[in-house]
């Protein structure tokens, strides 16, 4: 890992070549430059295709959001292991390449930690300007954090969270900066702290759609709190997000612009993604295992009967397609998506589950229906209404797994729900007359560390939070 970080921090991509380490700075190679402006480091947070990338699809393929096709089933054991639920499966012995998920999460890491680290001290700038980029970079570091420890450490549990491993915290861009896999609890209070210094001095209007403002920091904060079961402050949270942005995108609408070809049988005719840089929905905008113009992922189709008849949403991204001997749900769609940013959507059903917690059941379905009524064509919609508070959450569940399908935020909700053990999230299908099944005390619901982090850890050590 510490070579990859010397490469992290010493070369970056918008034509700026510099390293904070050492005494690397003494000279500038010719035709680079040495950041010395706030504009010089407030560019790298303009650098998506480098600083923005979350990549999850390990935790995609355990859920079956995304199809995997036969081929790749045949040739890919990992992926196997992940998408047919074996148990008995060594994850840890097949995942002997290095793996986006990890090295683009940390390659962020370092260029956050960089420019909190300078950015006080830049010049051609105000004091109020350098706390601007010093807290969105904050904010960006914390969120690289929370999806790290939500994808390879286990959930948080305050009862263990102070005991358990979680993933190695690095907060300084220097290449010999010590590497300390920290607890979960360590880790959460890390993140914390980061999005309290910062919340001050988050604009409400951001420069781009990349740089986080307060609506983005209050909704992350609602993010983190629920994952920690604080319903309180993940609800108080959400209201001073939906204050900055309640906006919900017409899905119903889109739907009706381009129903003749989505209607037409056996026609993919891909239609541009609403949800890119300018969807009325973000907070903030980050890429998800794609970072550049491209089409989302295929579904199969036990996933795509999850979703609610009538879904707009659904009929305008997927439509069922066989080739062979598979039959799956294909993507319409192409251009931009915003998977590892936050939007308004997510904070809605966070606000719904806090207030079903709270025995709020008609005010939870309210801000659930106001979710659906964007999304169910009218011919197919009702409202859901009950007093039970098991079905409403259920209900919640359910929109919120659809509407975040191909983000971090299924997986990191079911491994919530298991450990909690009240609604627990498990699976079951039949491929080829065989049944597989996922339970939800399965190991498989942690994500082992890949081989190459563990054998070259920087300055520290590593070590599995799964047997296999």
């Amino acid at each position: 890992m510490k070579n990859i970080y010397k490469k992290i921090v010493c070369l970056f991509a918008l034509g700026l070549t510099f390293a904070s380490c050492e005494n690397y700075l003494d000279d500038a190679p010719k035709g680079s430059k040495i950041p010395t402006t706030l504009a010089d480091y407030e560019a790298f947070l303009r650098d998506e295709y480098t600083n923005h990338r979350v990549n999850i699809t390990g935790a995609s393929q355990l859920l079956n959001d995304q199809y995997v096709t036969l081929a790749t089933l045949s040739s890919d054991r990992l992926i196997n292991a992940n998408y047919m639920w074996d148990q008995n499966a060594d994850r840890i012995a097949l995942k002997v390449s290095d793996e986006t998920t990890y090295y683009a999460g940390y390659q962020a890491i370092s260029t956050f930690n960089l420019i909190i680290e300078n950015a006080l001290n830049t010049t051609n700038a105000t004091e109020a300007e350098k706390r601007i980029v010093w807290a969105e970079a904050k904010v960006l570091r914390a969120m690289n954090y929370f999806n790290l420890v939500n994808f390879y450490a286990d959930t948080y549990v305050a009862s263990t969270a102070t005991t358990k491993l979680s993933v190695p915290l690095i907060t300084s861009a220097n290449i010999n900066a010590p590497s300390k896999q920290v607890t979960i609890q360590e880790l959460y209070d890390f993140i914390l702290n980061d999005v309290k210094e910062a919340l001050p001095y988050l604009p409400k209007v951001s420069q781009t759609v990349l740089h986080p403002n307060l609506g983005t920091g209050y909704a992350f904060y609602a993010r983190v709190f629920l994952q920690m079961n604080n319903y309180t402050e993940a609800l108080k949270y959400a209201d001073l997000a939906l204050a900055e942005n309640n906006k919900l995108y017409d899905w119903i609408a889109f739907y009706n612009s381009n129903k003749t070809l989505i209607e037409t049988p056996g026609n993919y005719t891909t239609f541009v993604s609403p949800m890119g840089y300018n969807y009325v929905e973000n907070y903030n905008y980050r890429h998800g295992a794609i970072d550049y113009l491209t089409t989302e992922n295929s579904i199969p189709v036990e996933r795509a009967q999850r979703f609610e008849a009538g879904d707009a949403r659904f009929l305008s991204r997927w439509k069922t397609y066989t080739v062979g001997a598979e039959t799956y749900f294909r993507r319409t769609l192409s251009g931009a998506f915003n998977f590892g940013g936050i939007t308004t959507v997510e904070v809605y059903l966070i606000k719904a589950e806090c207030l079903a917690r709270d025995n709020k059941i008609s005010d939870a379905l309210a801000v659930l229906n106001t979710v659906r009524k964007t999304r169910i064509l009218p011919v197919s919609y009702q409202d859901i209404s009950t007093t039970d508070k098991t079905t409403a959450l259920k209900a919640i569940y359910r929109t919120k797994n659809n509407e975040l399908v191909n983000t971090l935020i299924p997986f990191a909700d079911a491994r919530r729900l298991n450990a909690e053990g009240v609604y627990p999230v498990s699976f079951s299908k039949v491929a080829s007359g065989t049944t597989y099944t996922l339970p939800s005390n399965s190991h498989m619901w942690t994500m082992p560390f890949p081989q190459g982090a563990v054998k070259n850890p920087g300055n520290g050590t590593i070590t599995q939070n799964v047997a296999k």
